[in-house]
């Protein structure tokens, strides 16, 4: 192990001494419960855990939130005296009771879940939309370090496209190739009128769009479009540097083949403007399809 040098040390005092402050832990009263910080995430954990669909003991509490199994002790049976929650002999282990929240610790809790998302959202506000990706990174580096590489992995949605997106794609496959292509003026204008055509003579019952979302922010897209009778043709796929190596661009290209056969294609192939992947470092072209 190597040991950290006293700057590091002291920088890593500061951002906790400011993250602290900046959402609130250090109040007597977390989110303006009359609860503290440590009993908040119990009720979160139970509330979070029924949401899955599981079921909990103290036992994983404890070890999930790394809590005192004195202190938690003391927090459930408060909380049991308040008939937040409810216990039961777990069916698995008669040494063991399951936890979970009743219906009023539910209604208790779901107003401070409110609460939080709503400050989190604030300050997520006061930041541009580049800022915000920058952050949820910076923060995803972070737990992936300090957890030793255990962190949960990013999860993507895939979605039609939104007001707005059909912009996003031009101007992201512009930018990108530009960076890591040097591709200039000309191909932004063809990815321009590629976007052109699908908007003005888009098929529902043939054609797709697909955007890939992940925190919030754009992270990829495809298109598949009529190319001629029986023939659909992949175009603009495409998957942000940080959203690579999480199988998203084969997801892309697995819903176009997918969707193709459900239309009653015949075929299917790749257009000249297919994919910008992680780059083969061998060469600066990238392939053509």
């Amino acid at each position: 192990m190597t040991a950290a040098p006293n700057q590091r040390i002291a920088a890593v005092r500061r951002f906790n001494r400011f993250y602290t402050r900046q959402i609130g832990v250090l109040r007597r009263n977390y989110l303006g419960s009359p609860y503290s910080l440590g009993e908040m995430r119990v009720l979160y954990e139970l509330a979070h855990t029924a949401k899955q669909g599981g079921v909990c003991t103290a036992s994983d509490v404890a070890r999930v939130l790394d809590l005192d199994a004195g202190y938690l002790s003391r927090v459930l049976r408060n909380f049991e005296r308040r008939g937040l929650i409810s216990r039961r002999t777990s069916v698995q282990d008669a040494r063991q009771s399951e936890i979970s929240l009743t219906a009023r610790g539910a209604k208790v809790f779901a107003p401070f879940e409110k609460r939080s998302q709503a400050q989190v959202g604030g300050m997520l506000r006061k930041l541009s939309p580049d800022e915000q990706a920058r952050l949820v990174t910076a923060m995803i580096t972070i737990e992936s370090l300090l957890d030793g590489g255990r962190a949960q992995q990013p999860s993507y949605v895939l979605r039609p496209p939104r007001p707005g997106d059909l912009g996003w794609i031009v101007s992201r496959h512009a930018q990108l190739y530009k960076e890591e292509y040097g591709w200039g003026a000309p191909f932004e204008g063809l990815c321009a009128q590629i976007v052109a055509d699908f908007d003005n003579n888009f098929d529902s019952s043939m054609e797709r769009c697909w955007i890939a979302e992940m925190d919030g922010d754009n992270v990829g897209c495809v298109m598949l479009v009529k190319d001629k009778p029986g023939v659909a043709r992949l175009r603009l796929l495409l998957v942000e540097p940080k959203a690579r190596g999480l199988g998203l661009g084969r997801r892309l290209v697995d819903e176009c083949v997918k969707f193709a056969r459900q239309a009653g294609y015949k075929k299917s192939h790749c257009g000249r403007i297919a994919c910008l992947a992680p780059p083969d470092t061998s060469t600066k072209k990238p392939a053509s399809r």
